[in-house]
């Protein structure tokens, strides 16, 4: 389910003394299967450009297309769309609206017209896709709840309508480091198991370097860099530019550099910083 999108424009308070452009002209193509980091700095269009994706905005000009279908098209079923192009919003207060776990998750499915059996089939299967015991929190009362369990009913919710397109905005900010640890754990798990296409939005680079593939960089509403995410954090000047940071597994390593350890340039995660120090230090022992 390929998202295009081809010279998109918008503006907030169109047509009046305080409008204010937000996109200019974007073109970009997402295909199916990819898991692609949205990055920029505050104000920079990355959640107007995704709410695009899924129909929440409309566009005024230019044309977002989504497997085939004009978003903006008189007969496009929007309703459908919107199902196979979950979101899921940076405050889950904006989702949960139900009193119990259980019937939260459920709303989507009965609402697609499914079989109660069905319906309840859908629950369970997104409950253990996010990591939630069903007998355990399937009656829970949904102010009972941390942060983080709130976050992965959220998820659950959108995943019980069974999306092909999941767009992630800002999901893990807010968490304590265990309750983001258990959301990122749990986005990995969609996309490599069971191979959801994923938009990442995120103002953590960390959380981007662990977990995308492709990175898509916006300033001041224009996308300015888009490639594999290796090749984007090599780019340090034109990030720092336009005021984002580096992974700090990059500074560190960089310091770890600088005092003599042989570590490869472009190490953005911890998993190679790992790898890259230990092989440093085993080639020492041998050395010596």
């Amino acid at each position: 389910m390929p998202i295009e999108i081809k010279n998109l424009c918008h503006s907030y308070k169109k047509g009046t003394p305080f409008e204010k452009k937000v996109l200019h002209n974007v073109d970009l193509i997402i295909n199916d299967g990819e898991f692609v980091g949205l990055i920029g700095s505050t104000q920079s269009g990355k959640t107007t450009l995704a709410q695009h994706f899924n129909a929440l905005i409309i566009p005024q000009n230019g044309k977002v297309i989504i497997n085939g279908c004009n978003t903006a098209d008189k007969n496009a079923e929007l309703i459908k769309l919107r199902q196979n192009v979950g979101y899921v919003f940076q405050n889950p207060d904006y989702q949960l609206f139900a009193s119990t776990v259980g019937e939260d998750i459920a709303f989507g499915p009965k609402n697609q017209k499914l079989s109660p059996g069905e319906v309840n089939s859908r629950v369970l299967e997104a409950m253990e896709q996010v990591g939630l015991d069903y007998n355990t929190f399937y009656e829970r009362d949904i102010f009972a709840l941390s942060g983080g369990q709130k976050r992965r009913v959220a998820i659950a919710g959108v995943l019980a309508c069974h999306p092909q397109i999941l767009i992630l905005d800002d999901v893990t900010a807010g968490l304590d480091p265990k309750g983001r640890e258990e959301i990122l754990t749990v986005i990995r798990k969609l996309h490599f198991e069971y191979m959801i296409t994923i938009i990442f939005i995120s103002n953590s680079m960390d959380e981007v370097a662990r977990l995308v593939e492709r990175i898509v960089v916006l300033d001041q509403g224009n996308i300015i860099i888009d490639g594999a995410t290796r090749d984007i954090f090599n780019q340090a000047a034109r990030l720092g530019d336009i005021g984002l940071e580096l992974p700090e597994v990059m500074d560190i390593t960089t310091k770890l550099r600088n005092k003599g350890f042989n570590l490869p340039q472009a190490v953005i995660n911890i998993d190679e910083a790992i790898e890259s120090i230990s092989a440093d230090l085993l080639e020492r022992q041998v050395g010596d």
